[in-house]
């Protein structure tokens, strides 16, 4: 994004696949925030896995030059990709050939070069699927009579990004159950009682809070934005009471207030880490 006054070049950009393309796109999206004079027109080609499939992206690339990030093990795909990137003049990264080579000598093994092989449908991938209905089946209060059950348990006030970030690490796998804190609303004794690994609180700047909150009223329609919902003066309190409460109950507490979902979701994945290891022993 550019936030200064520097003028905005648009640059074509090709990404190309023999799977969903979510490895290069991730990993294209990471590198460009970096810059932030480029606009870039993506050009994305999923799951090229024939010569056809693939002359139509060189096809592309030769109309729109520009760079090219791809993700491709077969080798006779990937030689014609880098003979066409070379006659055309344009930068071409495979993505995954260093990270491939590094473990390769690592482990003193070749890989499988199979494409999409992280999408198999195997165990991992059936435990996120549950794991995503779970984050459902228990969001915003619901099925605390199951909170055992969860890897983690998010409480917090009103929009504290609660629900998507358990979402987040559903897709990543755990079992995550979120808990409002509402103003002279007792908690369910569930969550007192519940022997799942880890409980964590998240919260946010109060005025950031209100804006928010101020947001969601309006989209919802309601013209009234003066009520307790909204007042910094009581969103104040609401949210250092919901602080006292985590510090009484020793549950660590994440401020979301300039945190990404992602960054939101890692802090969390470190505690329940650490948890893990304490449990354990």
């Amino acid at each position: 994004m550019n936030e200064g006054n520097d003028p905005v070049h648009q640059h074509h950009l090709h990404l190309i696949s023999d799977a969903t393309g979510e490895t290069v796109n991730s990993v294209a999206r990471a590198c460009l925030v970096q810059f932030d004079a480029i606009e870039p027109i993506e050009h994305i080609w999923t799951l090229v896995r024939t010569r056809g499939q693939l002359d139509k992206a060189i096809a592309a690339i030769e109309a729109n030059p520009g760079p090219v990030l791809y993700t491709m093990v077969d080798d006779s795909l990937r030689g014609t990709l880098i003979d066409a990137c070379h006659r055309l003049n344009v930068a071409a990264v495979d993505i995954l050939d260093p990270v491939m080579h590094a473990l390769a000598g690592h482990f003193r093994l070749a890989g499988s070069r199979r494409p999409g092989r992280q999408h198999t449908l195997d165990s991992v991938y059936f435990d996120r699927i549950e794991a995503m209905d779970f984050a459902i089946a228990h969001d915003d209060g619901q099925g605390v009579d199951r909170l055992e059950h969860a890897d983690v348990v998010l409480v917090g006030v009103s929009r504290t990004s609660k629900t998507p970030t358990c979402i987040y690490l559903a897709q990543r796998g755990v079992r995550a159950a979120n808990v409002p804190i509402v103003p002279n609303l007792p908690l369910p004794q569930a969550l007192f009682r519940t022997r799942a690994p880890l409980i964590v609180g998240l919260t946010k700047d109060p005025a950031r809070l209100v804006d928010v909150r101020r947001t969601r009223l309006r989209a919802m329609g309601e013209r009234n934005e003066a009520g307790s919902y909204a007042d910094l003066e009581t969103v104040a309190a609401e949210v250092q009471q919901a602080r006292r409460l985590c510090a009484q109950r020793g549950w660590p507490v994440i401020d979301v207030t300039r945190r990404s979902i992602e960054e939101t979701a890692a802090a969390i994945f470190t505690l329940l880490q650490e948890h893990r290891k304490v449990v354990a022993q």
